[in-house]
């Protein structure tokens, strides 16, 4: 895929704009998970001697100062979110949809859309969260007609004016998001750039000229929509975290040009506010386009009425979060890449509780996919707060029995889209294995061993694992249809955090559980 990718300045775009040229600063946000309040180096909780010292990111009152700012300074911006407001704190947790939707009302969003997370708790949450928003949330790529909640209230696309001129934005979720959420039986997802394509075709006929595509759908799927559709000016990404810039840890240049069509995204968590300023031809076409992900660091000053608002709807959370349940010696890694691609601390912090738990109960092998782990924990005391950052689901154990053949398929689902850092990825605990990544999905897993021995197809094991995995969650289908499955055991987060504190101080450990070829 990097043949097609080239910087704004390798393009060479025309730095003067004619009289008829528009301009247009495009500020936008995704991912960002309930971070209402500021957030440490790990992504997670950040303490509040911690962000007087200048040591924390983000939060909603930095958030609402640097986008006051912006446009304070420029003459024509759209706001927009690439999704998954949803879930992530306590916050969720508590509030589910009613704090994000006010923080974006007070913020003055101009549209969103639906990312994955946003079906986490059903459509009647998403319709709740809906109904509280005052600008339009955008979905494209689904039929959801035969879901009564949605069906003529999510919308497909929008048009909306800015300085005399129509802008077309297109909502885009990931079309797998039946495994990755809970959307119910009645939202069917189809294929996204087939549902780009036919709103560029109807905001075309309607002679919209300017065409932005909100796309929670991933950097990997973004390139390839910019290359399968015509008349898609601006993607602005989600989904897959991606930071985009000219910094040490970006994945590619800000923008990301594909043709004429300027790929943005902006991290995660509210760390960043990206900012990209394009300017259009007469017909709509993009002929300049640059900017940057601003940090939102110490250097921006957070907005007082914001804060005292957070802190307020802190309150009811303060006694759960602020309860220390362990100590750690040192940092327990949850890093996303890490947690998605190979063996990590936090991994088999998470899947050693689960099968410590239950491992009275004829329960063999513990497997938690890395996309469920949200967050590091770093070192000294650990509050509930902090382990509910890392496990925000509510998930709960799921005991259930299947055979070494089912096993291994459940090892290869692991593995198979590992170079899209999908949250499939197996962290295990009783058992071992090992992948080659080079190899065809389907054929990348070797060296499976079960308690010390080498896995037996016909034999059945007993699992545990979370219960959104065992209902066929991040691909693991093969799981639906277990033996004697239980899915009602405690929730993972009160089982991890009680490990912790039996086993506390803590130390976090890698031994070769997962071995990459």
């Amino acid at each position: 895929m990097n043949r097609f990718l080239m910087s704004a300045a390798a393009l060479g775009l025309s730095a003067g704009a004619a009289a008829a040229d528009y301009s247009l600063t495009i500020l936008h946000t995704n991912d960002f998970h309930a971070r209402f309040e500021p957030i440490n180096k790990y992504d997670s909780g950040c303490s509040a001697e911690d962000n007087t010292e200048g040591k924390c990111f983000g939060g909603s009152a930095r958030l609402m100062s640097a986008i006051r700012d912006a446009r304070a300074r420029l003459d024509n911006s759209l706001l927009v979110d690439g999704g998954d407001q949803f879930q992530g704190t306590l916050f969720y947790t508590y509030y589910k949809g009613k704090l994000a939707a006010e923080m974006m009302n007070k913020m003055g969003y101009d549209a969103m859309t639906v990312g994955n997370h946003e079906f986490d708790d059903g459509p009647e949450v998403l319709r709740g969260f809906m109904d509280a928003l005052e600008f339009p949330i955008l979905m494209s790529n689904a039929d959801v007609s035969g879901e009564p909640l949605l069906a003529d209230v999510l919308k497909k696309s929008t048009v909306i004016e800015k300085n005399g001129e129509k802008i077309g934005l297109i909502g885009l979720t990931p079309q797998d998001t039946d495994e990755l959420a809970s959307p119910g039986p009645n939202v069917i997802f189809t294929v996204p750039a087939d549902a780009v394509q036919g709103e560029v075709d109807k905001l075309t006929e309607m002679g919209v000229n300017k065409i932005i595509v909100l796309s929670h759908s991933g950097y990997g799927v973004d390139l390839e929509l910019a290359e399968q559709t015509t008349g898609v000016d601006v993607i602005v990404g989600g989904h897959t975290n991606t930071l985009l810039g000219d910094m040490e840890s970006a994945e590619g240049p800000y923008p990301t040009m594909v043709g004429d069509t300027a790929i943005v995204s902006a991290y995660a968590y509210g760390k960043f506010l990206g900012e990209l300023n394009v300017t259009f031809d007469d017909d709509g076409k993009v002929i300049e386009a640059s900017g940057a992900p601003l940090l939102m660091d110490a250097a921006v000053v957070e907005d007082e009425a914001t804060v005292s608002r957070i802190v307020e709807a802190a309150k009811p959370l303060d006694e759960i979060r602020n309860k220390v349940v362990a100590q750690t010696d040192e940092a327990i890694g949850g890093d996303r890449e890490t947690c998605r691609s190979q063996e990590c601390t936090m991994g088999n912090l998470i899947a050693d509780a689960m099968l410590d738990r239950v491992k009275d109960q004829g329960i063999d092998v513990a497997i938690q996919n890395g996309g469920g782990i949200r967050a590091s924990i770093d070192a000294g005391e650990v509050t509930m707060g902090e382990v509910l950052t890392v496990l925000p689901f509510q998930n709960t154990l799921s005991t259930f029995q299947v055979t070494g053949a089912t096993l291994v398929e459940a090892l290869e689902n692991g593995v198979s889209q590992i170079e899209e850092g999908a949250g499939r990825f197996a962290q295990v605990a009783g058992m071992t294995y090992a992948f080659d990544a080079s190899k065809p999905a389907g054929e990348r897993v070797s060296d499976v061993m079960i308690g010390g021995a080498p896995v037996e197809m016909d034999k059945l094991y007993g699992v545990v694992s979370n219960n959104y995995v065992r209902g066929g969650g991040d691909g693991y289908k093969m799981f639906t249809d277990a033996q004697n499955a239980y899915d009602f055991g405690p929730d993972l987060a009160d089982v991890t955090a009680e490990y912790l504190a039996e086993k506390a101080p803590y130390k976090p450990y890698t031994d070769g559980r997962i071995a990459v070829k």
